[in-house]
């Protein structure tokens, strides 16, 4: 326990860290906990894809509302979305004018903004609100009132973005921002709705002896270095590290459905899992 030292004409904090280099490999092993307290327990966070469901217009979005508006009656629920194909032309320009990575990563979050409104608009009538930074310590408020709080994930660091291994854009992208969030929320539950349904050995949509995983490892996967994932490969290294969030399932949302088994705990999709827990959920 910290307490106060004085003496000196100062007021010290007696603690581990007290005279310490935060960097220090000593130091980081004894300050490493696996159990941390979650913001919001009891919450589940819906990952809904942009371009794998709102590039897609009404016929995919609003069964998937309807879906939601009926959930919201048994679910504590946080929705967040990417930009999609809008990001995509705002980087390609942004990389046109030679925009450093940092300002590609701040630009593209005024993009998924807009489909954040869509949802809201859409699910306005059942309790859909704009959640935003600014109101994150409002969210147990929100939950309790019945409100389905509608979040972007890109970019997480704006100016701030770490250089990448390869290629000129950002590492950290919305399925790595909307982990962040549920990180920090402490979430029961994470899913990453898609347009295929989980993680296959090929691209299903172009190959017929694809073949579903229905779990998997994230340092496994990363292992296996596919040529194509529908996450982010850096969702997988940040999974690995995560204290709260420690797996992900990855279902199609163009069934909407499958967001209601996934919710009642059936397996169905692709589980990625923190590989330190041995596939526990």
């Amino acid at each position: 326990m910290a307490e106060l030292l004085q003496g000196d004409g100062r007021t010290h904090v007696q603690s581990g860290l007290m005279r310490e280099s935060l960097v220090s490999h000593k130091l980081l092993a004894e300050t490493h906990a696996d159990e941390v307290r979650g913001m919001v327990p009891n919450v589940n966070m819906i990952c809904i894809g942009a371009q794998s469901i709102m590039d897609r217009g009404a016929e995919a979005i609003l069964p998937l509302v309807d879906t939601l508006a009926r959930l919201n009656a048994d679910y504590r629920m946080v929705l967040g979305v990417g930009g999609g194909l809008r990001s995509r032309h705002t980087l390609s320009i942004g990389m046109d004018l030679g925009l450093p990575m940092g300002g590609l990563a701040r630009i593209v979050g005024g993009v998924e903004e807009q489909n954040r409104d869509i949802l809201q608009f859409l699910l306005a009538p059942h309790g859909g609100i704009t959640f935003i930074k600014e109101h994150f310590q409002d969210l147990q408020l929100f939950l309790g009132s019945g409100l389905i709080p509608i979040c972007i994930g890109q970019p997480p660091y704006h100016f701030w973005e770490p250089p990448c291994e390869r290629g000129s854009l950002p590492d950290n992208g919305p399925d790595v921002g909307l982990f962040l969030q549920a990180e920090l929320i402490g979430v029961e539950k994470l899913i990453y709705v898609k347009d295929v349904g989980g993680v296959f050995t090929r691209d299903p949509y172009r190959y017929d002896d694809a073949e579903l995983i229905p779990a998997i490892s994230a340092r496994e996967l990363l292992e296996r270095n596919l040529p194509d994932l529908p996450v982010e490969r850096e969702l997988l290294r940040t999974l690995e590290n995560a204290r709260k969030v420690t797996s992900v399932r990855v279902i199609n949302g163009l069934d909407p459905e499958n967001l209601s088994r996934a919710l009642a705990g059936e397996e169905i999709g692709t589980l990625i899992y923190a590989s330190k827990t041995g596939g526990a959920k």
